[in-house]
């Protein structure tokens, strides 16, 4: 790539417009990401690198938060590299600057590149080469990828047998799915609150949930399952330019007697194919798994199967593994530390 280049804070429309375009462009790197977590006690800062015409070649969404003075860095599924050295040089180098001038201790990066990418092993080379630590990741590492380019009844086909009967059985018993609208987030919220105290999980306030929905549409949607007229299940899911990405759902026992969840989710991956996305993330699994899946050998890999089904997270890997798609795990984080003697404490407050 040739500059000179220019470092500035893109406008909104300006950064969404690179995120959208961008290959690895991901909802967390979106203003409407950054928008929500400026509601609840985050501040989002841009910094991209571009010609003089505004076009941007490389940039990051950056979200700080801060203890006692000083502020922790954070870049969600970013920054949105080049992939030209020269070129991701100068963006970091310019995230130091605006590290600085917001008293940051340290910023961690998580590049949305898989593990098992070519780009991965050269990203991994020059990261090394600038010397930024290898940190744990705050989005979870690991997830289930399905394709969305077959036609609908081939991605039904993928599904597993108990998948697609769970589904049929549904429709059967008469769960019907509806488009939720801002008077059903109070139903959304009493099902989440229902599913967090049942499987001993935490959830947002009923406030970041209307704020997550209102802020990402029309790429949100609320889906309600109902069953003789009563909600029992309920997915709130978004899609950035690739991915549809499924953060938030919840049943009562008789959405889960029923089927409903599964069949929410059915309509959830056709909304996103409808939309033009090419794949589904199932976000999050026991990253085990996602160890798992790429073992060198059998036996390490039996070990870290056993350790995933004492993981939490392991009933919703059985949920989510019958939707036909694929285990991938992404590249670690890494800090890009800016206060040094600080960047110990930096490191305990960014792993909770």
């Amino acid at each position: 790539m040739s500059g000179p280049w220019l470092v500035f804070e893109p406008s909104p429309a300006q950064w969404d417009a690179f995120v959208a375009a961008h290959p690895r462009g991901n909802l967390l790197q979106a203003s409407p990401w950054g928008a929500l977590k400026e509601q609840f006690g985050w501040q989002c800062r841009r910094v991209a690198l571009g010609d003089s015409a505004g076009t941007i070649v490389a940039g990051a969404q950056l979200l700080f938060r801060r203890y006692y003075g000083l502020a922790f860095g954070y870049a969600p599924r970013g920054p949105l590299f080049a992939g030209d050295p020269a070129v991701d040089d100068l963006l970091l180098r310019a995230m130091r600057r605006l590290g600085w001038q917001m008293a940051a201790v340290v910023i961690r990066i998580e590049p949305n590149v898989l593990a098992d990418e070519p780009d991965a092993n050269l990203l991994d080379e020059w990261l090394s080469r600038h010397r930024l630590p290898i940190a744990e990741t705050i989005q979870p590492r690991s997830t289930i990828l399905v394709d969305l380019h077959p036609d609908e009844e081939a991605i039904f086909a993928a599904f597993s047998k108990g998948h697609r009967a769970d589904i049929r059985r549904a429709e059967r018993l008469g769960v019907t799915v509806r488009i939720g609208t801002v008077a059903d987030l109070a139903t959304f919220y009493a099902i989440m609150q229902a599913t967090g105290a049942r499987a001993a999980f935490g959830i947002h306030s009923a406030e970041y949930y209307t704020a997550a929905w209102r802020l990402h549409q029309p790429r949100a949607r609320l889906f309600i399952a109902e069953l003789n007229g009563v909600p029992v299940a309920a997915h709130l899911v978004f899609a950035d330019a690739r991915y549809g990405r499924y953060l938030y759902s919840g049943a009562t026992e008789e959405g889960l007697r029923s089927g409903a969840n599964h069949l929410l989710e059915w309509y959830a991956l056709r909304w996103a194919r409808e939309l033009g996305c090419t794949g589904y993330d199932l976000w999050g699994i026991p990253d085990a798994l996602g160890r798992a899946a790429f073992a060198a050998d059998e036996a390490t890999r039996a070990a870290l199967e056993q350790e995933a089904q004492r993981d939490p997270l392991f009933g919703v890997y059985r949920f989510k593994k019958g939707f036909g798609g694929r285990v991938a795990r992404f590249m670690p984080a890494f800090d890009l530390v800016l206060l040094p003697p600080l960047y110990p404490l930096a490191r305990r407050k960014l792993a909770v």
